[in-house]
């Protein structure tokens, strides 16, 4: 089992930057994929980016060149750098672990005013 805790979230106005934050409660080196996701509201939950162990990433289209995903097994933790903020950014962004079974975090909100 492990907890996932999502922290970085805000206000910010389009064209700025967050930096999110995913710290877990143990050892993180082990956990081939981690990944993280959005829901927008009135929307399905969506990847916008994965990680492997290995460093291999993933984006989903509409943040590619925009954002990235890193993470640092000596602390446990995956970032999530954004970049050039859009309005359609806007939504509630959680980590995730692609273990069987997959654990979540509760979340963090970003909004991005026009």
């Amino acid at each position: 089992q492990v907890q996932l805790v999502e922290s970085g979230g805000g206000l910010v106005q389009a064209g700025g930057s967050l930096s999110l934050s995913c710290a877990a409660s143990r050892s993180i080196f082990s956990i081939v994929t981690m990944e993280w996701y959005r829901q927008a509201p009135g929307k399905q939950r969506e990847l916008v980016a994965g990680i492997t162990r290995g460093g291999s990433t993933n984006y989903a289209g509409s943040v590619r060149g925009r954002f990235t995903i890193s993470r640092d097994n000596g602390k446990n933790t995956v970032y999530l750098q954004m970049n050039s903020l859009k309005p359609e950014d806007t939504g509630v962004y959680y980590c995730s672990v692609l273990t069987t079974p997959r654990y979540w975090g509760q979340g963090t909100q970003v909004t991005v005013s026009s």
